[in-house]
């Protein structure tokens, strides 16, 4: 089990490690295996990849996110220039159903609404916006409708194969229950990463339009 001094100083090296991020405005503290970020980045895009990294580092249980976007002068833009371009980016992205995403902008804000049938199609929308230059923030308010109706058991067990066929170290320690199309997962593992990773197999089963990630990362 690792010190707080030392999950901080693995945290801050895989932070100046990844190039995408300007780490030297990002501050660390970390206290029981939470690691809380702090600072300035100039986009939403390094907001979110600093997330990302910081989740990677073995002993990591959880993340408190206070990093503010503080943009360039030069990559200011108006809400409505904004919106003009995320239309046109979900509408060129073939993971993202025509005319089933709405955009509302406010002070460089992207609220997402509308209904899919998968979650990688809702995942897919923020994904396509999140990097557009101006954008402080995303809030993915899209619902999941799924077209295909699954039973408790059929989803369950769908997701059960999948965890089974998964490399991860932590697939047979996870628990799955399914009620009415919301999966809960309960357990442990020894990685964010793959805490993240099991959402995204439940999402994967027909007739899913909610997941609940109740694992609890071991330090």
């Amino acid at each position: 089990m690792k010190t707080n001094s030392e999950l901080q100083r693995d945290v801050q090296d895989e932070l100046n490690w990844a190039p995408n991020i300007t780490a030297g405005e990002i501050g660390v503290t970390a206290r029981d295996g939470v690691i809380t970020l702090t600072g300035e980045v100039p986009s939403y895009f390094e907001k979110i990849e600093a997330e990302d990294v910081a989740g990677r580092v073995s002993g990591v249980m959880a993340i408190a996110e206070e990093l503010e976007v503080r943009l360039p002068a030069l990559n200011e833009r108006t809400d409505t220039d904004i919106a003009e371009s995320a239309l046109n980016f979900l509408a060129w992205n073939l993971a993202v159903p025509s005319d089933q995403v709405k955009v509302m902008v406010e002070n460089s804000w992207i609220t997402l609404t509308g209904e899919v049938e998968w979650y990688f199609q809702k995942k897919a929308a923020a994904n396509a916006v999140r990097n557009l230059m101006g954008v402080k923030g995303v809030t993915n308010s899209i619902s999941i409708k799924p077209k295909v109706v699954a039973t408790a058991s059929e989803i369950k067990t769908t997701i059960e194969n999948a965890f089974k066929r998964t490399a991860m170290a932590d697939a047979q320690k996870i628990s799955v229950t399914v009620h009415d199309g919301k999966v809960t997962l309960k357990g442990n593992s020894y990685s964010w990463k793959e805490k993240n990773v099991a959402s995204d197999y439940a999402w994967a089963a027909s007739g899913v339009f909610s997941v609940e990630n109740d694992i609890v990362v071991l330090n």
